[in-house]
């Protein structure tokens, strides 16, 4: 039986280009903040869009609401006491990794939390442990549902 691409999108890229496998591990923290924002990106953007059809610059600012620093950062800090001591030392090296690249209008608090929630999704994705990965991230969307309920 062929596998599903549902089950497995990782693993339906690597083998439909012929890509050899990757090792979470061997990543560096700003490649895994690298994948893990593009990993993130596609989540909220299937949530977004499922709401239902609309003009892209509201789907784009809607997305920018959730994908920004200061909203991952957030997220974050209620993933924190969830996390297992591997996936808080995964964190903990993207959080402490200088990037390259200045903070756009956000703390160099939040983009460096930041930098360690998209390294943490990007570890969790190459890992192939999209169920521990979707749990994280519901718990995260859910603190920012709770903030802006309050």
């Amino acid at each position: 039986m062929e596998k599903s691409v549902t089950t497995d999108f990782h693993e339906y890229i690597r083998e439909a280009l012929g890509l050899p496998d990757m090792e979470a591990e061997v990543y560096s923290p700003l490649v895994l903040a690298y994948i893990g924002d593009c990993v993130f990106d596609l989540i909220i953007k299937s949530m977004v869009i499922s709401k239902g059809n609309k003009q892209v610059q509201k789907l784009h600012e809607e997305t920018s609401k959730y994908v920004q620093a200061s909203a991952q950062s957030a997220m974050m800090r209620a993933m924190q006491p969830h996390l297992t001591e591997e996936e808080h030392a995964v964190y903990r090296r993207g959080r402490n990794t200088r990037s390259v690249s200045p903070a756009k209008n956000q703390s160099i608090t939040d983009y460096r939390r930041a930098t360690g929630f998209e390294a943490l999704i990007g570890y969790l994705y190459l890992k192939r442990e999209y169920d521990r990965l979707m749990e994280l991230v519901k718990i995260g969307l859910g603190s920012l549902e709770d903030h802006e309920n309050k």
